[in-house]
């Protein structure tokens, strides 16, 4: 019988894979500028009851980065595209509070909830990387700033999708009215960074406000999660930490209102799976085998905001400050560096299998066992997983580690409803 409780999943997808090198496997898929592959993992998604399809993006090109974050198509155009050819998988994508306007992004995100019946999430992120700015003539906020624009950002975004009541479009063909405008409601937002009138032009969302999904691990990014998130995207790689961070922003929810059963903490976690420990190192040392200094070294540089390339491989891992880019990944990495004396060739190794996430190698039991204790010890509320290359990678999990959670309770055999929301458990919210 399932468990009250039960994981929620998510897939970070990549059509080069999350491993650096994925798409160097035989059989991968080696592109992510095709439909038809994003359309293949939606199909894998759906049938593993994932829920949620999840989309990055960044807003520049570096030949040296990972090949899926140089070369990809812009996300919510191609999620428009797969709302068409899904049925159930949540559909998210990212798009910056630092280099967006809040009317745009409501705007497409309403669009695409529309569009797929009630399955749209927006990705709130405040583009760490100074790289964007010049692509929009602008200066690169420091982090904080950041993270106060972020803020008024989303109340704005909500706020948008609040303009309109729910019965406001009524189409009576008998009186000619097709909008009640007593119902349609300006905005009038005039703040420090952001001035916009509105209303929406569109009518309210399916689930009232889409799906609102969040990474931040400063401390203004956790303020700004338990105010406003409703999945929350987690960087870890240790039991102990992982707890402490997930009752930490737990906690911080009350100040707001808010019960804890309103925010999903999923980490990050790329799965490994070989029918034996040895086989399943065997494939990442395959994986391991095709990182080079040059490109794990640029990965690992943009996440502690420095170049890595002056410090010696084979030395230990200099005594860095928290970046002005990302702390989570800086923290969770230096942190594990230290814990586990690791040298600089080590953490550019976990860099380029996982860009910093958590990579859990092993046989399907025992990964299950290892997502079951984490989600019973309150570490998690379920995994994004992040397979190191599409399709194989993903395949193995959906069918051979999704059934051991379903057998033991801890995760759904169907959908029990057609939104997001319906899968998180979330109450489709009123208009406020």
């Amino acid at each position: 019988m399932a468990t009250e409780r039960q994981m929620h999943m998510g897939v970070f997808v990549l059509g080069t894979g999350n491993h650096i090198a994925g798409w160097r496997v035989p059989g991968a898929f080696d592109t992510f500028q095709s439909l038809s592959v994003v359309q293949d993992i939606a199909r894998i998604s759906e049938r593993g009851k994932f829920d949620l399809l999840f989309l990055g993006d960044g807003l520049s090109a570096d030949p040296a980065a990972h090949p899926s974050f140089t070369v990809r198509l812009e996300p919510i155009t191609m999620l428009a595209a797969l709302a068409a050819t899904t049925s159930h998988v949540g559909l998210g994508a990212t798009a910056s509070t630092t280099y967006n306007e809040p009317f745009t992004v409501a705007r497409a995100f309403a669009s695409l909830d529309h569009l797929s019946n009630g399955r749209a999430a927006w990705n709130a992120v405040t583009s760490s990387g100074p790289e964007a700015a010049g692509n929009f003539g602008r200066t690169h906020p420091a982090h904080d700033q950041r993270y106060v624009i972020a803020e008024e950002f989303v109340d704005v975004v909500n706020g948008l999708w609040d303009c309109w009541e729910d019965d406001a479009i009524t189409i009576n063909r008998e009186t000619g009215q097709y909008i009640d405008p007593a119902k349609v409601h300006k905005l009038n937002h005039h703040g420090a960074y952001f001035d916009v009138r509105g209303p929406l032009n569109i009518g309210r969302c399916p689930q009232g406000r889409p799906i609102v999904l969040q990474a931040g691990a400063s401390d203004p990014g956790l303020a700004l999660a338990a105010r406003t998130a409703d999945v929350v995207f987690a960087v870890v790689q240790d039991l102990g930490e992982a707890k402490a961070g997930y009752a930490a922003l737990k906690s911080r929810m009350a100040e707001y209102g808010r019960p804890q059963s309103d925010i999903s903490v999923l980490p990050g976690v790329m799965p490994v799976l070989g029918s034996t420990q040895a086989e399943a190192k065997q494939k990442l040392d395959f994986l391991q085998s095709f990182v080079t200094p040059t490109n794990a070294i640029k990965m690992l540089s943009n996440r502690m905001g420095t170049d890595m390339s002056r410090f010696s491989l084979d030395g230990p891992v200099p005594d860095l400050p928290l970046p002005d880019t990302s702390h989570g990944f800086a923290r969770t990495m230096l942190a594990k560096a230290k814990r586990e004396n690791m040298s600089l060739r080590d953490l550019y190794n976990l860099t380029g299998a996982a860009r910093g996430h958590w990579v859990l190698c092993g046989t399907p039991e025992s990964v299950a066992d290892t997502l079951e204790q984490w989600f019973v010890e309150r570490a998690a509320d379920g995994f994004n997983i992040l397979p190191a290359h599409f399709p194989g990678a993903f395949d193995e999990f959906v069918d051979q580690v999704i059934p051991i959670l379903q057998k033991r309770g801890l995760y759904r055999t169907d959908y029990s409803g057609n939104t997001l929301r319906d899968h998180l458990g979330l109450d489709r919210p009123a208009r406020r």
